[in-house]
């Protein structure tokens, strides 16, 4: 079976810092490596990989104000698509663009739709529903107007995060900053348990920095350590007394939810989008519906046992899980087995 996997060119595949898609692409490409698939990753040519690599964009235009995002984009998808005949299936991670090419081409397409950035997006989704087959990251990140040919869920390589039976002191928030996130309501949460807060991330939304989390970052007990690696990524989880994900929109998936777990940190979320099937409420950490709640909650957390948390990722979320339960939707389509 010779799969392609289309990936972004915004950032490196995997990523350097933040980049959830490249991420999700580069461990689809590596697990499917390990079941002894022949997988090319199309990426941008500074990519790491044991796949074939091809690449027509030579930097990630997330990192190069000088490029142009649709000019890379055309340049990159085309590129694929022109050569689609010397594979026998594309999986595509890159949102709707792709599927524009889907009834000139001949392979079958396996769309991973990794959210929903606006409904108006759908329109594209439906019109290639019959030509493509769309797998949901989670059950909750179904469009009701689309057709589904499976949920597959992201899955983590593991082997980058260390498990930590013992809990540090401080609570983390690591994500994007951004309202959607909840980086002042980690603040406000923070301030009422009083406890420590360190935030990681990349700042998405300027003005939102500016005006509801830089005020309070103190450097003693609220902390901003910038957009981190995975290095220092697998730090902060590991040595977090608990990761606070307080989203205000219905969220396709958590990666650093998952991440969390593999070391053993428990996760306070609120419950929204796909957090119930990410989070084992009680056995995990705990679902809440505002900040009041994930104060009060934060007073249970002790009675979370920390290998439950790992070995809950580890039955789900493992990214050779991931790739078994891929090349299960690629016999479907091209077996119907």
């Amino acid at each position: 079976m010779r799969v392609a996997v289309l990936s972004p060119v915004v950032w490196r595949t995997p990523p350097r810092k933040y980049g959830p898609w490249e991420q999700v692409a580069s461990n689809i490409a590596e697990g499917l490596i390990e079941k002894g698939i022949d997988v090319t990753l199309f990426a941008t040519s500074d990519s790491v990989t044991k796949a074939k690599l091809e690449s027509v964009i030579n930097n990630p235009y997330g990192e190069n104000s000088g490029l142009d995002a649709k000019v890379c984009e055309c340049l990159h998808i085309s590129h694929l698509m022109e050569c689609a005949n010397e594979f026998d299936i594309i999986h595509n991670n890159y949102d709707f663009l792709p599927l524009t090419y889907s009834r000139l081409i001949k392979t079958p397409m396996v769309t991973t739709i990794h959210g929903f950035s606006s409904p108006k997006i759908v329109t594209v989704y439906k019109k290639y529903n019959d030509f493509n087959n769309y797998v949901s990251i989670s059950n909750s990140n179904r469009s009701p107007e689309l057709k589904y040919t499976a949920t597959v869920y992201n899955g983590i390589n593991e082997k980058e995060f260390t498990f930590k039976k013992e809990h540090g002191d401080y609570l983390l928030f690591f994500g994007r900053i951004h309202p959607d996130k909840g980086t002042y309501e980690s603040i406000e949460i923070a301030k009422m348990a009083g406890m420590k807060l360190i935030i990681s991330g990349l700042i998405q939304d300027e003005k939102y920095f500016e005006e509801k989390v830089n005020p309070y970052i103190d450097g003693e007990n609220i902390i901003y350590a910038g957009n981190s690696g995975p290095d220092k990524r697998n730090e902060l989880l590991g040595g977090a007394y608990l990761l606070l994900h307080p989203i205000s929109f219905e969220e396709p998936f958590g990666l650093s939810v998952v991440e969390s777990y593999f070391c053993g940190t428990p996760v306070i979320a609120f419950n929204r989008g796909s957090m119930p099937e990410l989070v084992s409420d009680g056995k995990t950490g705990f679902l809440v519906s505002g900040i009041n709640e994930a104060a009060e909650a934060l007073k249970k957390i002790k009675g979370i046992n920390r290998v439950d948390c790992f070995t809950w990722a580890k039955s789900k979320f493992t990214r050779s899980k991931m790739a078994d339960d891929y090349i299960d939707v690629y016999k479907k389509v091209l077996y119907n087995k």
